[in-house]
């Protein structure tokens, strides 16, 4: 509390009413309010200002960053090139010699069946690491290839993006850069695909440009938290009045934060605590989450820089992608969704099944966005059962579940 001068408090407050009211400028904090309207979050940021000094945010923020082990799993790397030259890059996890290959030989006896490789694509400012929990619990008894998105984690900035003749980003071009990935680090054998987000949607543009792939290949598929398209119309929990301002002048907004990168991230920055606070409201939905997970996804968020953001979020509003879903129509197919997910309503995961009647459709309670760090029991436990149906690992193999964020009831 002594830390916590009245200086603080009335910069909160303000931020709080510059959010309420629109006037970016004086917030100072353009950059973490990108895609969303937060009062709320910010006139949360002021009351705990008004309870937690700024030294003690600081120190705590260090402590959860050197005690917190998500995100520190490392598998053999690998780099794909995109068609228009990007390099993209990938990690696998290979079934150890020592143990996979011997646990799936005692589970499944002589007749194991060929090894599949998994691949994760993750969402929209996220990085491949946004997997920990499930390829923690998959490590050793199955292959699984993570790989990070053109511009974010350690791939590559998209070459199409840079220059004068600069080409939008747009999901067709995530599935192609999909594709790429998988001639090389997976270019034989059985696939499954999981995709969180946009990573779903890539999932999507990769079978409306190769049909043949998912039919000659993919024999599983899992969409977690995702959409085939009417993404125009998602409210993130904002009164319609908002939601519609906001649709009218975010475009601009965006293009005038994307050409002023390195103001806007020295703004994010400044504003640490109202990020955070962003961060929590539209990934997640129980009030327990696990500290260290939120600084987690936190820092993954904070790491892509604010003009990838701007980069990317004009290619949502055109994403239509639900006459591909029939390629995935004949397969084991999960879709997941947290129930109160802000970003990608549980709406739109319902949707993609009533397109794949035959997929198994799991709405996670109080679970938000980024559901598969927030309940990682349940998304670790609905995937390895779509894992075991395709007998890619067997059905008394225990994944292990790796603890849950949240607490039930929070």
């Amino acid at each position: 509390m002594s830390e916590t001068s009245t200086g603080d408090v009335a910069e909160a407050a303000a931020m709080a009413a510059a959010v309420a009211t629109g006037n970016w400028r004086r917030a100072g904090f353009a950059g973490a309010a990108i895609g969303v309207v937060a009062a709320g979050a910010a006139a949360g940021v002021a009351l705990e200002r008004l309870t937690v000094g700024r030294g003690m945010r600081r120190k705590a923020r260090l402590a959860l960053d050197a005690s917190g082990p998500y995100g520190a799993l490392r598998g053999v790397p690998g780099k794909a090139l995109a068609d228009d030259g990007t390099e993209l890059y990938y990690e696998a996890d290979e079934l150890d010699p020592e143990v996979g290959a011997p646990r799936r030989r005692r589970l499944f006896g002589r007749k194991a069946p060929a090894p599949v490789t998994v691949v994760f694509s993750h969402g929209y400012c996220l990085n491949q690491d946004s997997w920990h929990f499930q390829r923690a619990a998959l490590r050793g008894l199955v292959r699984t290839v993570h790989w990070d998105q053109r511009s974010h984690g350690r791939s590559a900035r998209g070459a199409s993006q840079a220059g004068t003749d600069a080409v939008p980003v747009s999901i067709d071009q995530l599935g192609r850069d999909l594709k790429a990935v998988i001639d090389a680090a997976a270019p034989t054998g059985p696939l499954v695909l999981v995709g969180h987000s946009m990573g779903g949607m890539t999932m999507m543009a990769l079978a409306a440009h190769f049909p043949e792939l998912v039919r000659d290949r993919v024999v599983g598929a899992a969409f977690v938290g995702t959409s085939c398209g009417k993404l125009g119309e998602v409210s993130y929990g904002l009164p319609v009045a908002g939601v519609n301002a906001l649709r009218r002048v975010l475009p601009g907004v965006l293009r005038a934060l994307g050409s002023q990168a390195e103001l806007v991230e020295r703004g994010r920055r400044a504003t640490a605590d109202l990020f955070a606070g962003l961060i929590k409201r539209y990934s997640f939905s129980s009030k327990d989450v696990d500290p260290a997970v939120g600084r987690f996804a936190e820092r993954m968020i904070e790491s892509t820089p604010i003009d990838v953001v701007a980069e990317f979020y004009p290619a949502f509003a055109d994403h239509d992608k639900a006459e591909a879903l029939t390629a995935f129509a004949d397969l084991p197919v999960l879709v997941l969704a947290g129930d109160k997910d802000l970003v990608t309503p549980s709406a739109h995961s319902e949707a993609i099944a009533d397109e794949l009647p035959d997929a198994e459709l799991v709405i996670v309670p109080d679970g938000g966005h980024l559901v598969m760090l927030e309940h990682p029991e349940v998304v670790t436990d609905r995937l390895a059962d779509l894992l075991a149906r395709i007998g890619a690992v067997p059905t008394t193999g225990n994944v292990g579940t790796y603890g849950s964020t949240a607490q039930p009831g929070g």
